[in-house]
């Protein structure tokens, strides 16, 4: 019996010693989890004293996950106005002699790749609540369509008819000539993007099931629609929309679309983040 048990502790260690072989090659190999630069012997992280260099990445899992969220700077547009600057700043530095860094962030709701709840332009709506603490995720997640709109023209309802998106879509997210333009790179709000009339929005509402509309500029309505064709939008509080998206470079068709607002208790916005995934 004392030599069957010296015999499975001399397992039990090998064991051990081989799980502990495995998770040091994992940490020091490229792989998903850990891409180059984070984890490998190059001295990216300062293993060997070099100067550390972060990652920040557009497509992820080998060509499958886009990021279609744009980056909020001091250069940003907020809510239809130029970049405000300073966005975010260190309540506590541990340059200064704290333990920690601590920083303390503000920004309108409305900023950069953002949704809209009904309580933004329903002022009854807001009174009772339904604010992005009330967006269903099921409609926030799930099979999406990107499409190329005509990029000379509005969202009108010839244009939503000249689409052809087939009943049963519930997710669909135009990119227009705002991409071509990199509208959402320029630090003054330009009106002159494009965007749904009311005919158009009022022509989704009524020949479609799309329950998600995606936009690539601050604002789903045209400038000269800006009410209107919100109104429409989100008067039956069945419609979400997702504005501010960052469409650039990648192919039109079927993907699965992952927007997350935060629980922002009371407010009619929030910023999100958006990913596509093939």
């Amino acid at each position: 019996m004392a030599r069957k048990m010296r015999f499975l502790l001399i397992l039990l260690v090998v064991a051990e010693v081989l799980a502990v072989a495995r998770i040091s090659l994992a940490l020091t190999s490229t792989n998903d989890a850990y891409p180059s630069g984070y984890g490998d012997d190059s001295g990216a992280c300062g293993v060997t004293g070099e100067k550390l260099v972060p990652v920040r990445r557009e497509v992820y899992g080998n060509g499958k996950i886009f990021d279609i969220t744009h980056r909020i700077t001091s250069d940003s547009l907020f809510d239809g106005s130029e970049g405000d600057g300073k966005f975010v700043w260190l309540s506590r530095s541990m340059k200064n002699g704290s333990d920690y860094n601590f920083s303390i962030m503000k920004l309108p709701v409305h900023s950069g790749t953002h949704v809209d709840a009904p309580g933004h332009y329903f002022d009854h709506y807001f009174d009772a609540g339904f604010d992005v603490d009330t967006l269903d995720l099921d409609v926030l997640n799930g099979p999406a369509l990107l499409v190329d709109v005509p990029r000379d023209k509005n969202l009108t309802a010839e244009v939503m008819m000249s689409l052809n998106i087939p009943k049963g879509v519930r997710r669909v997210l135009f990119r227009t000539l705002n991409t071509d333009r990199r509208l959402m790179w320029k630090k003054n709000f330009d009106t002159s993007y494009v965007g749904f009339m009311k005919d158009g929005a009022q022509w989704l509402v009524d020949n479609t099931d799309i329950k998600l509309v995606g936009v690539d500029y601050l604002s789903v309505a045209a400038y000269d629609d800006l009410i209107p064709a919100h109104l429409v939008f989100l008067e039956s509080r069945e419609i979400i929309l997702v504005e501010g998206l960052k469409l650039d470079d990648i192919q039109t068709g079927i993907y699965s679309v992952h927007c997350l607002p935060l629980r922002l208790l009371g407010a009619e916005g929030s910023p999100i983040r958006c990913i596509l995934i093939k």
